[in-house]
């Protein structure tokens, strides 16, 4: 058994002004559905799902966005559209030099426009990466889970991409910010075949199930990160 990828849901009050903003800077389809609205991906590109919830902000988002500037476009070009279409700066205690800038989109989901010609994420596709919380263990599971490749793994720091490439998975290492209460990002994922097998197996890689819901199972990783699972 196995599971695929789908997109990272993003709990916001408002779904439309999030959704539209994505959809015009990435150049994706919005398509409504039972759990909100969502930008599809594809075999190399993670989805995007905006999802509806009154819940607050506690403490910093585990998941932050990475767009790849591609070569032969200029980064202050991409950051000023994204400006334009509803984005603000944000200061996450970033330094003058780095070479990144980050911003917030008009739901205050914080995401950075990457330079071009970073090595890492080099031919990762628009949306390059997705930043997350947690340390090694962390890493490991999903790379178990997904049936994906490390592709880095280095001082806690681990990294994980579709054989296929594309969006890169990747976790930070320690310290892991202190959870607040339910997360407001979490991973989407379909089982490739029966849900209760892939539920059993995923469980045996490490996982905890907290409850069924919406034609799914929630689960949460090793990290305590919840992350959603349909047939």
């Amino acid at each position: 058994m196995s599971c695929r990828l789908l997109s990272v849901t993003l709990d916001v009050s408002d779904p439309a002004p999030a959704a539209q903003f994505w959809a015009a800077l990435i150049g994706r389809e919005i398509i409504a559905d039972a759990r909100g609205l969502l930008l599809p991906g594809s075999e190399t590109q993670a989805g995007l799902r905006f999802a509806p919830s009154e819940s607050a902000r506690l403490g910093p988002d585990p998941i932050h966005l990475h767009l790849l500037t591609e070569p032969g476009h200029d980064q202050q070009e991409t950051v000023a559209v994204a400006l334009r279409l509803g984005a603000r700066p944000l200061d996450v205690g970033q330094l003058p030099d780095e070479p990144h800038v980050v911003l917030a989109d008009p739901a205050g989901n914080p995401f950075c426009v990457i330079e071009p010609g970073n090595a890492f994420l080099a031919g990762c596709g628009p949306l390059a990466e997705l930043a997350c919380d947690g340390g090694r263990a962390v890493g490991l599971f999903w790379a178990a889970a997904l049936e994906w490749p490390l592709v880095w793994d280095r001082d806690e720091e681990t990294a994980v991409q579709s054989p296929a490439g594309g969006t890169k998975v990747a976790w930070g290492g320690p310290p892991d910010a202190p959870k607040r209460g339910r997360s407001r990002q979490r991973l989407d994922l379909r089982a490739n075949g029966d849900l209760a097998a892939e539920v059993d197996r995923l469980v045996g890689l490490g996982a905890a199930v907290l409850g069924s819901t919406g034609g799914g199972v929630e689960l949460a990783d090793p990290g305590g990160n919840e992350f959603f699972l349909t047939a």
